[in-house]
């Protein structure tokens, strides 16, 4: 594989190519002076290898993890090719009933180059990581970039089961940014983080993705640091302007790609911004900016919070881990995959209805009654019964503990200090017990984990975690920061209030595709408000609300619970198709609707139960 590395630059020629865009920029600091990037790092995948599965194809993304040589030393490229596997498989459903490349979608060889480097932001203490996917058939002609944010919190390919997908068989360059946070984990006691190229080097030799600053003091608390939660950076309020350095990012890579070609620019290249969950936010917050960088935007279900109406994740995400567990209970949830283990609720949350009661959180008498007062208590927040049975997911992994512990640390900007509420992370073997991480784990992290622990041998530590439902005390202490009046309170409260979305520009073509039975970003809660009031300001997007669509795809391959619902990439590739004969052709994008589907049973998966997806 061939390798160039480049000297660290500040992107001043990409100032001079921003000087050329279509409009000015306005926004002074979103400005290309306040570019700056570290070593740029271009490899070459072609012959076994490509840009879109690594080459592995379909099946082999199907297939089993893919191995390193030396699990304590992998190499650059073993690292690349899991972390495309991984995320892959935490994106899509490729199992055998899902008709991935069957029906929808498909993972064609398609080779070329990747630049990357890490991107920093001006007033930010942490880089993002962003890369350029550049593919061999890139149409010089009709230039197009898509510029994508990581779902979630993943790392840097955790956009390319949609926008690579979609972006690089026709012939577009793909951009990527991990928003600020990704999977570039700090071990404290080693000293170590994840280089460039995804390896491990040591803090204070060579540039990395997450370090603490020189000189900081880490809390004893923390063993592992989490960029998303230790930055000290609160990234969401930030996702935008990370979307917007990486598709700047993506003008100057094509510049070196084909100077004879250059320069590409805002206004001789199309560029479309897309992504999925955070990803979707981040590109919606991108749009705010009125400088004419974005020609369209496709948002998949999400974590948008509207300037009038809505409910901020953090304050649902709380709510939904202290009284979720007790709802479910209630015997409506009998038969919902994740709610019940051959027909038996978990104890533990037989114990936090016990422990909502005790904590005057409740006041049923027994445990029939508290199931159905805390469901009650959901519905009247907003929760519909669709979004609580696909939520059972959520609630059986632990995933809503794990969000309030994260988010609360990047909104109060707690640094390298002790999180809010005792929370840490830390790796654990496969028992449940803390350990000292080895070397073999150190190595996988970035290619494996999702930027939010539980996973990749990193957990969280629970240091309130007492009595019969151990995870309580710190929950009830997340949800009461929303309310305190107090500092921590007040710091809280203002780092969520910066997530909160502005306008965007009256002109911009924007697709929002959001299932109505997404139980992680409650449809009710963050697109259905967003909509009304973009309309109410004179915008109209093309919106579709999905029937029985959820939040993972790829939680469809559990058994049962693809049983009832259908995949959300299919109309997320469609409304990419819309905006692009909208950006290029100049076509009307369809009225919005809400699509009615049929869950799939135990059955494979038919073109027919995706419904009528407009333009078919």
């Amino acid at each position: 594989m061939d390798r160039l590395m480049v000297r660290p630059i500040l992107l001043l020629a990409v100032a001079t190519v921003v000087a050329c865009a279509r409009v000015p920029v306005t926004a002074e600091k979103d400005s290309m002076a306040d570019d700056a990037f570290g070593t740029l790092r271009v490899t070459t995948h072609r012959d076994g290898d490509d840009l879109l599965s690594a080459g592995l194809g379909l099946a082999g993304l199907r297939g089993a993890q893919p191995g390193f040589a030396d699990s304590e030393r992998p190499t650059a490229a073993e690292l690349r090719r899991r972390a495309i596997h991984a995320n892959w498989r935490g994106i899509a459903d490729l199992g055998p009933l899902g008709g991935y490349g069957e029906i929808y979608g498909a993972v064609p060889v398609v080779s070329g180059r990747e630049y990357s480097a890490f991107a920093t932001l001006a007033g930010a203490t942490s880089a993002h990581r962003v890369l350029v996917q550049v593919p061999d058939l890139f149409d010089r002609e009709r230039r197009c970039v898509v510029v994508a944010a990581s779902s979630g919190s993943r790392g840097i390919y955790g956009a390319i089961a949609l926008a690579g997908a979609w972006g690089l068989p026709r012939g577009c360059a793909v951009a990527y940014t991990d928003k600020g946070a990704g999977t570039g984990y700090f071990d404290v006691a080693s000293g170590t983080g994840v280089r460039l190229d995804g390896t491990r080097g040591e803090a204070g030799s060579e540039p990395l993705e997450f370090a603490p600053p020189p000189g900081a003091t880490i809390a004893p608390s923390q063993a592992i640091l989490v960029k998303h939660a230790h930055s000290g950076d609160n990234p969401e309020a930030e996702w935008g302007r990370h979307v917007r350095q990486a598709a700047r990012f993506a003008l100057h890579a094509l510049d070196q790609a084909f100077p004879s070609e250059a320069p590409f620019t805002a206004e001789n290249t199309h560029i479309i911004a897309a992504g999925l969950s955070n990803g979707g936010a981040a590109v919606l917050r991108a749009a705010e900016i009125d400088d004419g960088l974005l020609d369209g935007v496709v948002a998949i279900e999400p974590n948008v919070w509207a300037g009038q109406g809505g409910r901020a994740l953090y304050d649902y995400a709380t709510e939904a881990a202290l009284l979720l567990p007790c709802a479910l209970l209630d015997p409506s949830f009998d038969g919902v995959p994740f709610a019940r283990a051959n027909g038996v609720p978990p104890p533990a949350w037989r114990a936090r209805c016990q422990a909502l009661y005790e904590n005057a959180r409740l006041a049923g008498a027994d445990e029939s009654a508290q199931a159905r007062e805390a469901l009650e208590r959901l519905r009247d927040g907003g929760w519909t019964d669709a979004a609580l049975a696909s939520a059972a997911a959520s609630t059986a992994l632990d995933l809503w503990r794990a969000i309030g512990a994260t988010y609360a640390a990047a909104y109060s900007r707690s640094g390298v200090g002790d999180m809010p509420c005792g929370y840490a992370f830390a790796a654990f073997d496969g028992n449940g017990r803390r350990h000292a991480p080895t070397a073999t784990e150190r190595a996988a992290w970035w290619a494996e984990a999702s930027g939010i622990p539980p996973g990749a041998a990193v957990g969280l530590v629970d240091s309130r975690a007492t009595g019969a439902d151990a995870a309580m005390p710190g929950l009830l202490c997340l949800a009461e920061l929303w309310t305190r009046s107090d500092a921590s309170g007040e710091r809280l409260r203002a780092g969520v209030a910066m997530a909160r979305a502005a306008l965007p520009r009256a002109d911009l073509p924007i697709a929002i595709v959001h299932g109505v039975a997404d139980g992680l970003i409650p449809i009710a809660f963050s697109s259905d408000p967003y909509v009304a009031w973009l309309e109410a300001n004179g915008r109209t997007p093309m919106y579709w609300r999905i029937d029985h669509a959820q939040h993972f795809d790829a939680f469809l391959a559990f058994p049962g619970f693809g049983d009832r619902h259908v995949p959300m990439l299919p109309y997320a590739y469609a409304a990419l198709d819309h905006l692009w004969m909208r950006v290029v052709h100049g076509m009307a994008l369809p009225e919005g609707r809400d699509i009615a589907t049929t869950p799939r049973g135990s059955e494979v998966l038919g073109a027919h139960q995706l419904g009528r997806i407009p333009g078919d």
